[in-house]
């Protein structure tokens, strides 16, 4: 089987459609940054390695501190502003924004496919949910805003590379929707481009958002503490969450920090494989890349044998390779469940981590194979990674108490209700949980114990937008609570208390089915 770059989805053949859509933001040879309000060529140019074949890209251009700081400045300009607009006004151009987002959505689809390997379907998907959340809250805004006020200053935002639509786009179109100015950096690991296009579709519907590329070190000071800010907004990884912790020490604004921790679907009295199995596969869509999944598996001893026979044939059937391999003329490109990971240095780890588990007692229960795969003849796979699994990951693994961020799995096998408990809350604290059981008494009695935010009864759980409170418990999150009415509420100003994670002691809306 021969497979080819379906025509006219190639990198360059996207590029030029995204300067057509957008030419004011992209030039032939880089993107700019939205500075100033308005696009400019400021910031060092770089080179991007794109996940899918590693051949270069146009990289995110740099900004230094001052470019940061001065950025700031004017967003509170902007901000001071915007907050004389009207409701309606507001609604008018985040609506406009909206129009503008569906017109580049195949385009920004397809920037996420190079930029950061997402399967077309999943990328179309980021687009999608980003568009249909902020359609809600368009609905909802008038009773949420009643008796409230934009924050002192504007929002800075900083999100991570894996969902740069439906969280970090969505995000910031709330926020304005709410009568904030908002301020935001490219992951410096990909999505740039897209982000670029997007924020595009929101500069050119008059909305008061800037967008900058450049080191987190350098622009931290600026973007994270600033004193204009009127709040911040994190998505990432606990070891940068402990650092912009650090720095939001003497910081009495508002923050909202979501941060990893490791997921866990717990299997105990259960009988109903057939309809775990769906939720298992498409648990795998984009290697497991984000901050929802569940890479730990807790199992009861006596059920192994059970789990394994319908876990083993899920790991043989995912499709994974090139994202946008097809044959000959085929229209539609490929259906999987994931491409590569975010860079092949994070599959070298990934790799790595696999054999130090095997190497030091964990038994490789799968490893699978890139033959596997659909790949490009000749293609450079550096950057792919097959499903693989470790039974009884030993205790001083480096991912026994953290997520792996790519499709690895680990089972851990128990006996005792107490051990089950334990095996699901190593990562002091995690965003979802779930566990599968025919025992309902069961799992009212366990979830008191576990550390997760959200926890499924044989389903799993999600980030979620609209009605739906999303937040964390532990090291898992710090700050305001987000999502549908506290959204809202995190980043204006009123008499309702702010429900979340703070340093100190939690606080959860009286009634709230977490």
């Amino acid at each position: 089987m021969t497979l080819h770059v379906k025509k006219g989805t190639e990198w360059n053949s996207v590029y030029a459609a995204a300067r057509s859509l957008a030419p004011e933001a992209f030039d032939s040879d880089r993107i700019n940054n939205l500075v100033m309000g308005q696009w400019s060529s400021v910031g060092t140019p770089s080179d991007h390695i794109n996940p899918v074949d590693q051949t270069l890209i146009a990289g995110p251009p740099r900004v230094d501190h001052e470019t940061a700081i001065n950025a700031v400045a004017d967003a509170s300009r902007q901000h001071a502003l915007w907050g004389k607009v009207s409701l309606d006004e507001r609604k008018s151009r985040v609506s406009a924004a909206l129009a503008g987002l569906r017109l580049s959505r195949d385009t920004i689809a397809l920037l996420l496919v190079w930029e950061i390997g997402k399967p077309w379907k999943l990328a179309c998907a980021d687009v999608d949910r980003c568009i249909d959340g902020v359609e809600w809250y368009l609905g909802e805004i008038d009773r949420q805003i009643e008796g409230r006020s934009p924050l002192s200053g504007p929002v800075s935002n900083i999100a991570s590379w894996n969902y740069p639509l439906s969280v970090l786009v969505h995000a910031e179109l709330v926020q304005m929707l709410a009568g904030n100015a908002v301020i935001a950096k490219t992951p410096s690991q990909g999505g740039f481009h897209a982000l670029t296009l997007a924020h595009a579709a929101m500069a050119q519907a008059g909305l008061p958002v800037s967008l900058l590329s450049g080191v987190g070190a350098d622009l931290s000071d600026a973007l994270v503490s600033s004193p204009e800010l009127g709040a911040f907004a994190f998505v990432g990884g606990r070891s940068n969450g402990r650092a912009t912790l650090e720095r939001l020490a003497d910081f009495d604004k508002r923050h909202i920090l979501e941060q990893e921790g490791l997921n866990a679907w717990g299997i105990w009295d259960f009988s109903d494989w057939d309809n775990l199995a769906p939720h298992l596969r498409k648990g795998f869509e984009y290697a497991k890349q984000r901050c929802t999944a569940y890479p730990r598996y807790v199992v009861q001893r006596r059920l192994f044998p059970a789990f394994l026979e319908m876990y083993i044939p899920i790991l043989h059937g995912l499709r994974f390779g090139h994202p946008l391999a097809v044959e000959n003329d085929a229209d539609e490109l490929p259906d999987l469940e994931f491409g590569p990971v975010i860079h092949k240095t994070k599959a070298n780890s990934l790799r790595s981590q696999f054999d130090e588990a095997i190497n030091t007692g964990g038994i490789p229960l799968f490893n699978g194979d890139l033959a596997h795969g659909r790949f490009l003849a000749g293609q450079d796979i550096s950057a792919y990674v097959a499903p693989a699994t470790v039974l009884e990951p030993p205790r001083a693994w480096t991912l026994h108490h953290s997520e792996p961020f790519g499709p690895i799995d680990s089972v851990v096998l128990v006996d005792t209700e107490a051990e089950f408990i334990a095996a699901m809350n190593v990562s002091n604290g995690n965003l979802v949980s779930s566990v599968a059981t025919d025992d309902l008494a069961f799992a009212k009695r366990v979830r008191e114990e576990i550390a997760a935010f959200k926890f499924g009864v044989n389903k799993p759980r999600s980030r979620g937008d609209r009605e739906e409170v999303f937040g964390g418990l532990g090291a898992s999150w710090r700050g305001a609570f987000v999502g549908g009415d506290l959204l809202v509420d995190a980043v204006t100003e009123g008499e309702r208390p702010i429900y979340g994670n703070f340093k100190g002691g939690s606080r959860y809306p009286e009634g709230l089915d977490l």
